[in-house]
C-alpha cells in the first residue's frame, strides 16, 4: 500500500480546467484553440498548476460543445491540428506539468462512423455498438426514460424501425458497453492518447455506462422518476472501470477522475480507493444542488448554507473513512459561477472569491481551478436569449414556457442564473478589445466587466484574487496536513460561518470563513480549543482581509472574511 501511495503524485497537485473554445484564440477566428493554450502555459506554470485538464478537442459537430465526439483520434480543425496538439503536450512536459484529456465514452456523436454504420441495417456489425430497442405496440418509445437535456431519451430511426438511446442530446447516441468490442475500442483510443504522452483522463459521466438490461419503466417511486435509477452506477460499472485500469490507467501510472452523475458516497469510495484499482478520484455534484428546490435545477431558491456544509463534511469524513479521494471544485464548464451563486459578485467580489478559494483549498482532495475562477469572474449579464449558445439552455427556455407555465421573462431570469453559458464566456486576459481573448468576433459574448476583471491587472497586485490562488496552490505542496489531515467540522450549524479543522499527529489546520455580507463572530468549540490552542504556536497561512488575526477562541469576521491557520 505504501508503494502505491508513493505513486499517487497527484495528491498534492492542483488541476486547472481549460474550456478551449473560450480560453485563448491564437488565430482571430473568435474561438479559442490549442495554440492559444500553448501560448498561456507560462501563466499556468507561474500560478503553480500541476495538471491541465483539456476539454474535448476531437472532431465533433459541436451540438454539445465537443462532448459529441465524431472521431476520438483526430483533432477538430476548429482547434488546430494534431501537430498543434503534439506541440502542446511537449511544452507541458517541458514545464514539469501534466496533461489530462477529457474522454467521452458513455456516448458518441451520431456523426461517428460507428453510428453511421450502425443505422444502415439491423445486421450491420456496428449495430450492437449502440443501444437499440423496438417501439412499444403503440409505436411509442421503449420506456419513459428522460434525456438529461429534456424530452424523451429515445430517438426513432425510421430506416430500421427501432429507437436508439440518447441520455443527453438527441445526437449523442449511448454506446453499448455490454458489447466487448465497444470496450476494446475504448481501450484502443485511450492507449492512442497515452502513447502521445497524455498523463491522465477525465472520464465524462462515466458512471452511466452500465444500464439495466431490462430497460424498465420508471414508476416514479424514487424521485425524480426519469429513469436514472436504472443506469446510474449500474450493475457492471465497476467491472468496466477495473478493466480500463488494468489495460491503460495502471500501466501508465495515470491520474484519472471520474465525473459521477447522481452518484452515492459508497460508490465513490469504491471508484477512488486505490486498492480497488479504478480511478484516482471522483467528482460528485451533490453540493452544487443546494439551491435546487426539490431537486429541480430549473427552479430558483436561495442556496441552503447548512446543507452545503453538511455535504462537504459528509464527503470529507466518508471518503476518508473509506480510503477514497475527492476531486474538490466549486466551478466547471457546466455550472454557473460559484462567486455569483454562493457569495457576492459585486461589492465584496474580491473578498468573496478569496473566501470560496480558501474554504475549498483547505479540504482533503485534489482541487480544480476552472478558468477565470482565479481572477473572480462572475456570471455575465444576459440581455436576452440571442446571447446564449448552450443547447440545454435553449431547450429549457422553451420547455419552461410551453410545459411549466413560465412567462418569457420568468424563463429568461431562470436561464440567467442556471445556464451553463455562465461559465463559458471568454477568459479575460487584459483590458484591451475583447479582453485580449481574440482579435476577431468572439463566438459568445465577453462579459462587460472585463476592464476591471482581468489577468493582467491582477498579476501586478500582491493582494489580488489571482495571487491568493497562487498562495493556496503553493501551500498544498508544502503543508502536509492539507493532504493527510483528518477532517473535523467546527461550526456546529453557525448561520454565517463554515469552520473546520484538518488534524494530523504533528499539525492542525484551521479554516474559518464568513459566507455572509454581515459581521460575524465565531467561537471555537471548547474541547477543540482546549486541546489545540493550549501551549501551541499558530501561524496565519492565508487571509483575505487587511488584518492578520491571531487564532484564538473567539474570532471576529468582517463580511466574507476567511482565514487559514496552522498550529504546530
Amino acid at each position: 500500500m505504501e508503494n502505491m501511495r508513493a505513486q499517487e503524485w497527484w495528491r498534492r497537485s492542483t488541476v486547472y480546467q481549460v474550456y478551449p473554445k473560450s480560453f485563448k484564440d491564437s488565430s482571430g477566428s473568435g474561438e479559442g484553440d490549442i495554440r492559444g493554450l500553448t501560448e498561456k502555459l507560462d501563466y499556468l506554470q507561474k500560478l503553480g498548476i500541476d495538471i491541465i485538464w483539456l476539454q474535448p478537442v476531437y472532431v465533433s459537430p459541436q451540438h454539445d460543445n465537443g462532448y459529441d465526439v465524431a472521431d476520438y483520434c483526430e483533432i477538430n480543425p476548429e482547434f488546430g491540428t494534431m501537430a498543434d496538439f503534439d506541440e502542446l503536450a511537449k511544452e507541458i512536459r517541458l514545464r514539469g506539468m501534466h496533461l489530462m484529456l477529457d474522454i467521452v465514452v458513455n456516448h458518441s456523436s451520431t456523426d461517428h462512423e460507428w453510428f453511421q454504420q450502425a443505422r444502415q441495417s439491423k445486421e450491420n456489425p456496428y449495430r450492437n455498438y449502440y443501444i437499440w430497442r423496438d417501439p412499444k405496440p403503440d409505436g411509442s418509445a421503449p420506456n419513459n426514460w428522460q434525456s438529461k437535456f429534456g424530452g424523451s431519451a429515445w430517438q426513432y430511426d425510421e430506416a430500421t424501425g427501432q429507437y436508439f438511446l440518447t441520455l443527453f442530446d438527441k445526437t449523442q447516441a449511448d454506446l453499448n458497453w455490454e458489447n466487448p468490442a465497444v470496450r476494446e475500442e475504448v481501450v484502443k483510443l485511450m492507449t492512442f492518447w497515452a502513447d502521445k504522452g497524455v498523463s491522465g483522463f477525465r472520464m465524462d459521466v462515466i458512471n452511466l455506462i452500465s444500464k439495466d438490461q431490462e430497460f424498465p419503466e420508471d414508476d416514479g417511486s424514487l424521485p425524480p422518476g426519469d429513469g436514472r435509477r436504472y443506469y446510474t452506477d449500474g450493475p457492471r460499472v465497476h467491472e468496466y472501470v477495473k478493466d480500463m485500469y488494468k489495460e491503460v490507467f495502471g500501466p501508465n501510472n495515470m491520474v484519472t477522475v471520474g465525473e459521477m452523475s447522481s452518484t452515492t458516497l459508497e460508490h465513490c469510495i469504491r471508484y477512488s480507493n486505490p486498492e480497488e484499482r479504478e480511478f484516482s478520484m471522483t467528482f460528485n455534484f451533490h453540493h452544487l444542488k443546494v439551491d435546487y428546490p426539490n431537486g429541480q435545477k430549473w427552479e430558483l431558491m436561495p442556496y441552503d448554507f447548512e446543507q452545503l456544509k453538511q455535504l462537504f463534511s459528509e464527503w470529507q469524513t466518508g471518503m476518508q473513512a473509506g480510503g477514497g479521494w475527492n476531486a474538490l471544485f466549486f466551478n466547471n464548464h457546466d455550472q454557473p459561477r460559484a462567486l455569483s451563486r454562493f457569495a457576492d459578485d459585486g461589492k465584496y467580489r474580491a473578498e468573496s472569491a478569496k473566501m470560496l478559494a480558501t474554504t475549498l483549498h483547505g479540504l482533503q482532495g485534489t482541487p480544480y481551478v476552472y478558468q477565470g475562477e482565479e481572477i473572480g469572474m462572475p456570471n455575465p449579464y444576459w440581455n436576452d436569449m440571442s446571447e446564449l449558445r448552450d443547447i440545454e439552455s435553449r431547450n429549457m427556455y422553451r420547455i419552461l414556457q410551453e410545459e411549466r407555465g413560465k412567462t418569457a421573462e420568468e424563463a429568461l431570469n431562470i436561464i440567467r442564473q442556471r445556464s451553463r453559458d455562465n461559465s463559458r464566456t471568454p477568459m479575460q486576459w487584459n483590458d484591451g478589445p475583447q479582453a485580449g481573448f481574440t482579435t476577431g468576433t468572439p463566438w459568445i459574448k465577453v462579459d462587460e466587466r472585463y476592464p476591471e476583471i482581468n489577468v493582467e491587472s491582477q498579476l501586478a497586485d500582491p493582494y489580488s484574487i489571482l495571487n491568493h490562488y497562487k498562495k493556496l496552490i503553493a501551500l498544498r505542496k508544502s503543508v502536509d496536513v492539507i493532504t493527510n489531515g483528518r477532517y473535523e467540522r467546527l461550526d456546529e450549524g453557525h448561520p454565517q460561518v463554515f469552520a473546520y479543522a484538518r488534524i494530523s499527529t504533528s499539525e492542525t489546520l484551521v479554516v474559518v470563513s464568513n459566507f455572509s455580507a454581515r459581521q460575524a463572530v465565531f467561537v471555537l468549540p471548547e474541547a477543540f480549543a482546549d486541546v489545540s490552542l493550549e501551549g501551541s504556536a499558530s501561524e496565519l497561512l492565508a487571509s483575505n482581509t487587511e488584518t492578520t488575526p491571531l487564532l484564538q477562541r473567539e474570532i471576529e469576521l468582517s463580511p466574507y472574511a476567511s482565514y487559514m491557520w496552522v498550529i504546530r
